[in-house]
Order: C-alpha cells, then structure tokens, then sequence
C-alpha cells in the first residue's frame, strides 16, 4: 500500500531562547537545524510506521535541498521532489517557548511553486492514498496545483485527506472548505476545526473529521457519531511537528483497516513523541 504525500519540504531553524527574548538587543538560545516542512515530517514519520510513502513537492537547487533529499532517502521516504533552479528550498523559523510552543516563521521557498505535473500520472496506478498539506492551498501560487492533484487522486480511486494546517491563514472558511469538498477525511487541529465548522457543517464537505486538541482528546466525527481518546501524559518540550505526526500515525492505522478508536490511539502515540523532543520528526 503506497501513500503518497503532497507538502513541503525543507529546513527547519529551531530557536529555544534562554531567556525572555530581548527585541533590539541579544538573547541566548540554542539553536538547532533539522529536517522540516509538513509534508516531509508526516512522510518520514509515515515511514517511522512501516508506510511505503512517497514525497511529491518541489525543493530548489541548492545546498538545502541537498540535505533534504538525503535525510529523506535515510529515513525510508521514496522522494518525488522535483528541483526548482529559480527557488530556495523551504525553510522555517521556529521559536520555541518555555512551554514547549512554537511560533513560526515560514518560506515555502520552491514549494510554493508546486505545478501539477509534479505528480506523475504513474505514482497514482499503484497508490492507495493521497495526503495534502493545506499550506498547498493556502498559497495562491501552488493552490491550483493541490487542487488538481487532489482531482487526480480522486479520479484514480484514491482516498484522501487534508491538513488545514493553519487556521490564522484561513481567512474565508467557506472558499477552503469548497476547495475540499468530496475529500475522505479532514485532520484538523482545536482552531482550525473551530474556525471552519463555526458557520458549516463539515461533514457537508468531507466524509470524515479526525480533530486533534494538544493535551485534550482527540475525536473521530463522521455520519454515525463521534469517538473520541485521551491524550497521553507527556511534558512538553516542543510542539512543532504534533499534528504532522498524528496525521501520519492516524493515517497509518486508518488505511490498514483499524477501527477510529484504535487509529486515533495511533495517532496520539506518534504525537507524543514528537512532542517529548526537539525537532518535528524522529531522531530529529
């Protein structure tokens, strides 16, 4: 069973401040480099589950990309990277609070100018799912090409599921949620499933909702009802990367013909590791 993944990847530049950041002046940190963008951390983290996954996304020609394209191949990803010689490599900047949240500073870089070529026709013969990132339609520049692929996907008998990823960067719920409509299944975290359901009814648009809530439950909503598990104790060390890895630990269990109890349970294992550590994808 091959799952393939549409998203970013690139570098993430985790920044753990010492201190309060002084603006204007020095703050001591520790600051680490590591694998990043959402698509690569839920493809390696699919992986991490035993997944055959593939990566489709765009990452430039230059020294990141590089990186990226061996810290994928290392991890078990299968890449469908195609390399941009006009764009950098995404990279994104992430402060981290003493709490263990992050702020983020991104540039999709090269993949902001995914095209829908960039999935051959080939890859959807032998794959049994499709993943999109929502950063792919959140971007205008590489939305028409999410669009398309999610159209393909669907057109060859794939399942499907969306990430929203990002509720601050959805300012019109109604055009997102047209842009899903018919997808299987919707992975929103608390906001984003706030944001769009505060004046829709989801299951409208998707079959199926798999909503995360940081240190609450997380729920299954679909036609029948709901289901929903407890998170797992953990402390926090840092957030970046939790919904990616739910995201593939759900899907993992999903797409193997596990029950939603016993995906979601899936999903909050993966997320807790993620979260015990820094980076957002395994031995990161």
């Amino acid at each position: 069973m091959t799952i393939l993944v549409v998203g970013d990847a690139g570098l993430d530049v985790m920044v753990l401040p010492n201190s309060e950041v002084v603006y204007g002046g020095d703050t001591s940190a520790q600051v680490r480099v590591t694998m990043g963008g959402a698509g690569a951390n839920t493809a390696t983290w699919l992986a991490n589950e035993g997944a055959d996954v593939v990566l489709v996304g765009r990452i430039g020609d230059d020294m990141a990309g590089r990186q990226v394209l061996s810290n994928l191949a290392a991890a078990g990803v299968r890449c469908e990277l195609a390399i941009d010689p006009s764009a950098a490599t995404c990279c994104v900047v992430i402060m981290v609070d003493q709490s263990g949240q992050r702020t983020m500073l991104p540039d999709h870089g090269a993949g902001a100018w995914l095209q829908p070529d960039d999935l051959r026709p080939e890859l959807l013969k032998t794959a049994r799912h499709l993943h999109l990132s929502g950063y792919v339609l959140l971007d205008p520049a590489s939305r028409d090409a999410g669009l398309a692929m999610l159209k393909a996907a669907h057109d060859n008998g794939l399942t499907t599921s969306v990430d929203p990823q990002s509720a601050a960067l959805i300012p019109d719920p109604g055009a997102f949620l047209g842009w899903i409509k018919g997808v299987d299944l919707l992975l929103p975290n608390e906001d984003e499933l706030a944001h769009l359901s505060a004046n829709h009814r989801l299951l409208d648009y998707v079959t199926a909702v798999a909503a995360t809530a940081g240190p609450g439950d997380a729920t299954w909503i679909d036609g029948s009802g709901t289901v929903s598990v407890p998170a797992e104790s953990a402390s926090c060390v840092d957030s970046t990367g939790a919904g990616d890895a739910f995201n593939a630990g759900f899907l993992a269990a999903w797409l193997a013909g596990e029950a939603p109890e016993t995906a979601l349970r899936a999903g909050v294992a993966a997320a807790t590791k993620v979260v015990t550590g820094i980076g957002a994808v395994p031995l990161a």
